[in-house]
């Protein structure tokens, strides 16, 4: 049976947009008095309430009441976590805050390579329990589609591990989990072998099992200082692009270069690009790679923004994602964050709203959400408000009232 849903104060469609470039509040579609119709998974007609109602005829569908004051969105993508680890790195946060760098701790011992050890003492079915605990905490905040990466298990038997832990979490969560496999975090400390040797043995002996087992269809690297560098990285992603596999790169988040690799080999987006320049921003939009701001990491580090406003402004794609992670970006609080990050950018609600939703869905490759429209998913969040500015003035303070997904109401 259908159910029409309403009627909302306003409905952001998030239709009509474009997708490159900078946006104006002016821009967005917002229906008043509005009703959303929806048949099984997706919608089928947005609209004004009683106009749908009196298309309806009785007993064709279920109507479902929303609060009085109601303000409805897509539900918000988050196009870039962690949130396959064990333990905790309270201790890099207090050694950062102390004044060591990011780069010293790692090199102390800290940083990804004691959540790698961690995660590893981990099982499967104990990070399948963590994850489904973190994922319950970001569908509460309207978050039903989002991406997570391995990359702490460093080991073509720990990876696997990760990424079967992500595969079997999705089948008893409501939100969709979309994995990405990020074996190239760094070179683990207990390989014996160079960098381009590690990656060799991740390419040979994991990315046939990706494909064979359904894993994951996304590869990134993080390309950095510590980490790995333009050259080590070029075979990997020449297999992994011809394989068919879709690219990320975790670039110039302290150091340049990861852009330049973005657009040579055609990945799908540049992710952190705190250190990016006028240089590495006119290379994102000629090559058409989408830009990923990850707010949480600059939060957590006390480092510079994404210099999103630059991005926009050139015309390039910007999404905006939690990071969520135990080591820089512990909070995993999307709103709040693309909140503060619009504050500072000078991001207007549209440009912040379009990279929490169908800006983020380009970037996982995700056709059939993002926005309110007919034949896309019924993925939506309802806060109660009467009016859509409140839930960026308020920081992240307000909740969701409800949050639906594929149709079906999963959180009130």
């Amino acid at each position: 049976m259908k159910k029409l849903i309403g009627p909302f104060r306003q409905v952001l469609t998030m239709r009509h947009l474009p997708l490159h470039g900078k946006l104006a509040d002016a821009q967005l579609e917002i229906i008043a008095s509005a009703g959303i119709l929806v048949e099984g998974e997706m919608i089928e007609q947005i609209g004004n309430f009683q106009t749908l109602q009196s298309s309806l005829k009785e007993g064709e569908y279920e109507q479902v009441e929303v609060p009085k004051e109601a303000v409805a969105l897509p539900g918000l993508i988050d196009a870039h976590t962690h949130l396959c680890w064990a333990g905790s790195r309270a201790d890099d946060y207090a050694r950062r805050n102390g004044g060591m760098s990011y780069l010293e701790i790692a090199e102390k011992g800290g940083g990804i390579w004691s959540t790698v050890k961690k995660t590893r003492s981990a099982s499967q079915e104990e990070l399948v329990k963590l994850m489904l605990k973190r994922e319950w905490e970001h569908l509460s905040q309207g978050i039903t589609t989002i991406e997570v990466k391995s990359g702490y298990g460093l080991s073509v038997a720990e990876e696997l591990k990760q990424l079967r832990a992500i595969k079997t979490a999705t089948k008893h969560c409501k939100a969709d989990l979309i994995p990405t496999c990020l074996s190239a975090h760094i070179k683990p400390k207990d390989f014996e072998g160079t960098h381009s040797e590690y990656l060799d043995t991740i390419s040979k002996e994991v990315f046939p099992l990706l494909k064979a087992e359904g894993l994951a269809q996304r590869i990134d690297a993080f390309v950095e200082q510590g980490a790995f560098s333009s050259e080590d990285i070029a075979p990997y992603f020449e297999l992994a692009k011809a394989e068919g596999f879709d690219l990320v790169v975790h670039a110039d988040q302290f150091h340049v270069g990861g852009t330049e690799v973005a657009a040579k080999f055609g990945a799908k987006s540049a992710d952190h690009l705190e250190a990016s320049t006028d240089k590495e921003i006119e290379i994102l939009v000629k090559s058409g790679v989408a830009a990923v701001a990850l707010p949480g990491a600059s939060m957590g580090l006390g480092c510079a923004f994404t210099p999103a406003r630059k991005i926009l402004d050139a015309g390039g794609i910007l999404a905006i994602a939690s990071d969520w992670n135990p080591g820089s970006a512990p909070m995993g609080d999307l709103m709040m964050q693309a909140a503060v990050l619009g504050a500072y950018e000078k991001l207007s609600n549209a440009e912040v709203l379009a990279a929490l939703t169908y800006r983020a869905a380009h970037v996982l490759s995700l056709e059939d959400r993002g926005k309110l429209e007919q034949g896309f998913l019924a993925d939506f969040v309802i806060y109660e408000t009467a009016d859509f500015q409140e839930i960026l003035y308020q920081q992240g303070r307000m909740r969701p009232a409800q949050v639906w997904k594929m149709g079906e109401l999963v959180m009130c």
